[in-house]
């Protein structure tokens, strides 16, 4: 067993793991912390405990300290300076002529590098900006471009559902969303109805979709066979939610009948025999 604690750098961001080193920490506190960009302050979102060694999928890095009032002081100088370094870098991108949009500028902790976050269509060349950049700033300039599932989580925004988007507001990693997913859950399959602002499909399809796959094989399928209190029949239609299917009933010449699941019983339908074609004789048997 070895202790850890889980830290995340961003207020809607990833957990990370870190060796505590003796320290003990609470839930909503910061350390101060090794990463592999250097020193870093991040917030404990999950206090000191033990797990396997086999969970862990890399060696720990460990935590320095407990962060200090002179700490929190050098973060909120960082984000002030960073406000200043967005603003130039922006006029230095319109300068260069490139076809890129900023998204966030970022100090480290230790002021020795700044990074850039942007958002482009394809591949840009910008490495004169970094030049130009570098000579600015006079420390380590980074530029890295980013998807625009990232960009909606770093701007921020309301989505179709009138809420802020998932992303920003508790959703800490992405996860992979299929247009199947929304087949099984009887939604439209118009791009626009089923995209987030991001242009992406929206992340809450992944919510429901166990529940709508739970529900998928405990109710007929469209045009199965079932067997029902008024006979057998075919499904035309499903209401997965109520549990509800519509049944057109064999050699009836009524409206189809609604039923619950649990009054539908599949059938197996029979197979005769292969037909044979009115030019071949039948084969006999020995």
């Amino acid at each position: 067993m070895i202790e850890i604690i889980g830290v995340r750098f961003k207020p809607v961001g990833k957990i990370y793991y870190f060796d505590p080193c003796g320290l003990t920490v609470e839930e909503g506190d910061y350390v101060i912390v090794e990463t592999s960009r250097g020193v870093e302050m991040a917030q404990v979102l999950q206090k000191n405990r033990e797990i396997d060694e086999s969970e862990l999928v890399s060696p720990l890095r460990k935590t320095l300290r407990i962060a200090t009032p002179a700490d929190l002081a050098v973060v909120e100088a960082n984000e002030k300076k960073a406000k200043e370094a967005f603003a130039v870098c922006k006029k230095k991108i319109a300068a260069h002529k490139l076809d890129m949009k900023l998204i966030e500028a970022e100090y480290t902790f230790d002021g020795s590098k700044i990074l850039f976050y942007f958002a482009a269509e394809g591949r840009v060349d910008f490495r004169e900006l970094v030049k130009d950049l570098a000579s600015v700033f006079r420390m380590r300039i980074e530029l890295r471009q980013i998807g625009v599932r990232d960009e909606a989580k770093l701007c921020g925004g309301l989505g179709i559902c009138g809420r802020p988007f998932c992303c920003t507001s508790f959703l800490d990693e992405f996860q992979p969303v299929s247009i199947k997913m929304a087949k099984e859950q009887n939604l439209s399959l118009n791009p626009t109805k089923i995209s987030g602002t991001c242009g992406r499909l929206m992340c809450c399809l992944k919510y429901e979709q166990e529940a709508y796959e739970d529900l998928n094989r405990t109710t007929p399928r469209v045009d199965s066979t079932v067997k029902t209190p008024a006979g057998i029949g075919t499904v035309v239609e499903t209401n997965l939610l109520r549990g509800m299917v519509k049944v057109r009933i064999d050699r009836s010449t009524e409206p189809p009948k609604v039923f619950h699941k649990s009054e539908c019983e599949p059938v197996r339908e029979s197979r005769g025999p292969r037909p044979n074609p009115a030019n071949e004789a039948p084969k006999s048997e020995e």
